[in-house]
């Protein structure tokens, strides 16, 4: 029964990859670019264009009308009926500094939507490293079970003629069976990072599609953390920069504060009685400088400035925390190629020699099967393993690229 589930399983995951599309990384990251998370900050950013359009209206115009200065009479022979309107004139520079600032807040946004952007490429590129790692073990276990199957069948003969234990072809057949467990477990892991891609590309979440498993690693050791190029490069400083930037115009705003705003007034008064008609033409000026006035602008600008020394401070936090930890990324990183060096020239050449020894040992009638598979299976856990470290470089190299906002 057992046997009939594992090839129904290696059936559905044939059919599930069937015919399916091959996406490079580049490809995968181009579609990660227009998620619809993504997009919402562009929607944002239009918005808040659309508002700094608007801030050099001027308020409306006022018109009013009514009876002025007319006695309490039935049939009065004094006042008058008046027309009046109002325009009050904001100074330009108000205006100007309120434009600036809305301006600017789309800018801010930009800065955010790149933030996230680079935490759903370096997802995507987790993801898609992971997924190549299990490709790469998928190999290794249908190499592993190939060396098994070969055992099992010398195994079988040997033990015709009495030249094999029951007990040593039963350990085998119990190796082979837990490799596929091992295979269930990696298809599983393959089918979950594809829905996590298909999830990040905002498409069907079964489509199925196959990788490159090409992987190029990139030297990152001798790199230098040039502050400058954080500053320019990473879109959580940059979006520090910009909100001291619209701090800055903020206090423009306070500041112009200070300034006067004009308003004219004009009036035609109908009198009544056979007076003369009478007019009203009145020009106004606001003295924002009195103390009682001018108390609240400089209280916002003191406290703009502060706000804007902890913007610089946390900014330079944030240089020194992303400094240290891409130097920490670079010793990482470097101590995880030695150790795949050590598997490579050392540890997986060692251990092919033992079972070969192992093996040629057995084909002598000089050696046990179970050398031979407890060879088989220390080779496999040590090509696991240097696989499993070529992903945790893999995943280092994904973090540094994110801290240093290469894509």
């Amino acid at each position: 029964m057992k046997k009939y589930l594992i090839i129904l399983t290696a059936l559905m995951l044939a059919a599930f990859f069937a015919k399916a599309q091959r996406l490079p990384l580049d490809s995968v990251l181009a579609k990660v670019a227009i998620n619809p998370a993504l997009q919402a900050y562009d929607a944002k950013a239009h918005a808040q264009d659309a508002y700094a359009s608007g801030a050099k209206s001027l308020d409306a115009p006022k018109v009013s009308a009514g009876q002025y200065q007319v006695p309490y009479q039935l049939n009065p022979n004094g006042g008058s009926f008046m027309i009046q309107a109002e325009q009050m004139f904001i100074n330009p520079a108000k205006l100007k500094a309120k434009e600036g600032y809305l301006n600017a807040q789309s800018k801010l946004t930009a800065t955010d939507k790149d933030y996230l952007k680079n935490q759903l490429i370096a997802q995507a590129k987790q993801y898609y490293y992971e997924r190549v790692v299990l490709e790469k073990k998928l190999v290794l276990l249908q190499n592993t079970q190939g060396l098994l199957d070969y055992m099992l069948k010398d195994a079988n003969i040997r033990l015709t003629y009495g030249k094999e234990k029951l007990s040593n072809i039963y350990k085998a057949k119990a190796d082979r069976f837990e490799l596929d467990n091992t295979r269930e477990q990696l298809n599983n892991e393959i089918i979950q990072k594809n829905i996590a891609l298909n999830t990040l590309m905002n498409r069907d979440k079964q489509t199925s599609f196959t990788v490159d498993t090409t992987i190029v690693l990139k030297d990152y050791a001798n790199a230098i953390t040039d502050t400058a190029s954080l500053i320019v490069n990473r879109s959580d400083i940059k979006g520090i920069s910009k909100s001291i930037d619209l701090q800055q115009l903020s206090a423009q705003m306070e500041y112009g504060k200070r300034k006067p705003d004009f308003g004219i007034q004009a009036g035609h008064m109908f009198s009544y009685g056979g007076m003369a008609n009478q007019y009203i033409l009145m020009a106004s000026v606001s003295i924002p400088i009195v103390p009682w006035a001018s108390k609240e602008y400089k209280a916002n600008l003191k406290g703009i400035r502060y706000e804007v020394q902890e913007l610089q401070q946390k900014r330079q936090d944030m240089l020194n925390q992303a400094a240290g930890q891409l130097a920490a990324l670079r010793t990482d990183m470097s101590s995880k190629k030695r150790q795949i060096n050590n598997y490579q020239q050392n540890i997986i050449p060692a251990l092919q020699n033992s079972y070969k020894t192992a093996l040629q040992a057995y084909d002598q009638n000089t050696g046990d099967l179970a050398s031979v598979l407890n060879g088989i299976k220390d080779l496999q856990m040590a090509r696991m393993s240097a696989l499993d470290r070529f992903q945790e470089l893999l995943t280092l190299q994904v973090a540094y690229e994110k801290e240093n906002e290469r894509n």
